[in-house]
């Protein structure tokens, strides 16, 4: 089969004229057109961040016999526009058009996380190396293993279980759960049940369906809400021996305030990460003003991890 290949066309605008752009290139483009932010501010827990700077307009033709003469239609739209309000000239790239899913898998590996842990795509056969396979699929954008945080998180935890005396009756939280690679990993080590808690009803059907590929769907209970409806009494549990919030730093200072820190029993441990290593002293603050000490601190590039005891 031939590769298919689109004309991606883009322009970037201040905001009052990105919807002005976008009709003029909605005229031509048959797949529609998106506005995206050039660059967003971190946002807490209720919000997505605020677009800041300018705004990037941008879509698709496809590489046809019709592709010059669109081409040059929109380049007359928009210098017609631009003798309105002065525009940036277009800028046209040529992109063949790719399976996706089929590239990452092509070029993903499994990741070794500290001495058990082995995270694994869904379509790879755990190798027999004795150690814990955790199996993400890779489709969904809430956690697969990848990044920093999420990489620290996974080898403080083992390090919990690791200086456990005993494993019997641990229990996990996971506020902000994602694809739920946390709280299958505690399972995985050792916990005999695991909450895992998101406000994206996305994340929870995501984290739900990891679950079922590693076979812990049994003990994993996942749910919509955060520290708020697990303190409550909402779900099955509202205390728990090894909690976790991978998030933002905003957003984890705003959850210590809320009663993070009340989610985590005398013995237990509280790991944070989704912190900027110039963020972290804020964070460290945040958990001596509610009764933690760090016992902890762990770094990848730019990224840090804290685990905290009462």
């Amino acid at each position: 089969m031939a590769d298919k290949y689109w004309l991606e066309v883009s322009l970037i605008v201040d905001g009052e004229m990105a919807e002005a752009a976008a009709e003029v290139l909605r005229r031509y483009l048959p797949d529609g057109v998106v506005i995206e932010s050039t660059a967003v501010s971190a946002g807490l827990a209720d919000e997505n961040g605020q677009p800041i700077g300018p705004l990037r307009v941008c879509g698709y033709i496809p590489a046809d016999e019709n592709l010059e003469e669109t081409q040059q239609k929109i380049e007359q739209g928009l210098w017609y526009l631009g003798r309105i309000s002065p525009l940036p000239a277009p800028e046209f790239k040529l992109i063949r058009e790719v399976n996706w899913m089929e590239a990452w898998k092509e070029h993903y590996h499994p990741i070794p996380i500290g001495r058990q842990l082995l995270i694994l795509p869904a379509w790879i056969t755990a190798p027999d190396d004795g150690r814990i396979p955790i199996r993400i699929e890779l489709g969904m954008a809430f956690g697969t293993g990848t990044h920093p945080t999420t990489q620290m998180c996974l080898a403080l935890a083992e390090d919990f279980f690791t200086s456990q005396e005993s494993l019997n009756g641990i229990r996990v939280i996971d506020i902000g759960c994602g694809s739920g690679i946390l709280s299958i990993a505690g399972l995985k080590l050792g916990a005999v049940k695991a909450l895992g808690v998101d406000i994206d009803p996305e994340a929870v059907r995501a984290a739900g369906e990891n679950a079922s590929l590693n076979g812990v769907s049994h003990q994993l209970d996942l749910r919509i809400g955060s520290v708020t409806e697990v303190r409550a009494g909402m779900f099955s549990m509202q205390k728990a021996q090894l909690v976790f919030a991978n998030i933002l730093t905003p957003v984890l200072v705003q959850l210590l305030n809320q009663g993070l820190g009340e989610l985590v029993l005398p013995d237990g441990c509280l790991i944070l990460s989704g912190i900027l290593e110039e963020q972290s002293l804020e964070v460290e603050r945040a958990l001596d003003e509610h009764g933690f000490h760090l016992v902890k601190k762990s770094q990848m590039g730019d990224w840090v991890a804290l685990a905290a005891r009462q």
